[in-house]
């Protein structure tokens, strides 16, 4: 195995090189976020593991914090086509999607696609808009397709949505549900800038003009080729053990209304193979489920005494420290 954690390993046996990423592109595309995110090496990081777990991506804090930078960066880095919807009150779900307009010279209807088909569609202030609107995005989280006038459409592979939204005691915002967190792999927050790293920004040109000059570090087919190479990641049967322990140590909590699903758990496992992965190791060790474990929990599971008005356990981040340490750690 590599020493190098953004390297990969040599071709297994009765596997083709081809079969697996390059060696670099991972540990280029997180350096080069890192020069526009400032200070957020775990943060960037996750995003990465999401996206190779084909997972899609909630980040949620207060305005100005770099949301939207965020995700034009990893689309910028990763060589995806993208397109941003601005969520509004009175957005509707064919602004998404798209509609069928009716052509006179062919005398039958043509279906004009929506900003939803591209490789990357940032919903930005995705809780802004109202949950009609909010439930159009389901379909093409879960399934990667549309339906629209019974004909069902493929969208461009790979496909994530990244959203952002504002907290949601802010005004003019509508609770995301259950149903449609639970399609989001990861939430994650950014929170506040150092210091130091803030002082940089203020002392530096705007980031969005670098980030504008900035050339892909992966392409879409690479991009692919580690979330094949993700998948064939090892997961010990004691290794699953813990993450199916886990996911029912949630389920358990007397204060907690809604445990984690079986989607939740399959995610779990698929983004702490890519974190692995981007390790450069060929197996999944506790330290992987550990690392991701908050930002697949924490915007999944409903507190008790909050169920009625939809709140998530983000305001009580130490219940997914709790859950982590009630189970044992498989030796």
């Amino acid at each position: 195995m590599s020493t190098d954690p953004l390297t990969f390993d040599p071709p297994a046996s009765g596997r083709t090189a081809r079969s697996l990423p390059p060696r670099e592109p991972l540990g280029d595309a997180l350096r080069a976020l890192d020069t526009i995110l400032l200070g957020k090496a775990h943060a960037l990081r996750l995003c990465m593991a999401c996206l190779i777990a084909r997972g899609h991506l909630l980040i949620e804090d207060v305005p100005g914090v770099g949301k939207t930078t965020l995700a034009h960066a990893l689309a910028r880095v990763l060589g995806l086509s993208w397109q941003r919807v601005q969520f509004t009150s009175d957005l509707l779900p064919a602004d998404i999607i798209g509609v069928s307009v009716f052509d006179r010279t062919t005398q039958r209807f043509e279906f004009r696609k929506g900003p939803v088909f591209t490789q990357l569609l940032l919903a930005d202030e995705v809780n802004r808009a109202s949950p009609r609107t909010q439930s159009a995005l389901l379909e093409a989280m879960g399934e990667r397709q549309v339906s629209v006038d019974g004909l069902t459409h493929k969208l461009p592979e790979p496909f994530f949505v990244v959203a952002t939204q504002n907290p949601q005691e802010q005004l003019g915002t509508f609770a995301l549900p259950e149903s449609q967190l639970d399609r989001f792999l990861m939430r994650i927050e950014l929170g506040y800038p150092d210091p130091r790293f803030e002082r940089m920004l203020l002392a530096e040109p705007d980031r969005r003009e670098k980030l504008d000059a900035m050339p892909a570090s992966m392409t879409p087919a690479q991009l692919l080729q580690a979330q094949h190479a993700a998948q064939t990641v090892h997961a010990a049967p004691a290794l699953l053990d813990y993450v199916q322990a886990l996911v029912a140590a949630s389920r358990v909590r007397r204060d907690v209304a809604l445990g984690l699903s079986p989607r939740a758990a399959q995610g779990l496992l698929r983004a702490a193979r890519a974190w692995a992965l981007i390790d450069g190791r060929r197996s999944v060790i506790p330290d992987d489920v550990q690392a991701v474990w908050a930002a697949i929990a924490g915007h999944r599971l409903q507190w008790r005494d909050a169920a009625r008005s939809g709140a998530s356990l983000g305001a009580r981040p130490n219940i997914t420290r709790e859950l982590l340490e009630s189970v044992r750690v498989p030796a």
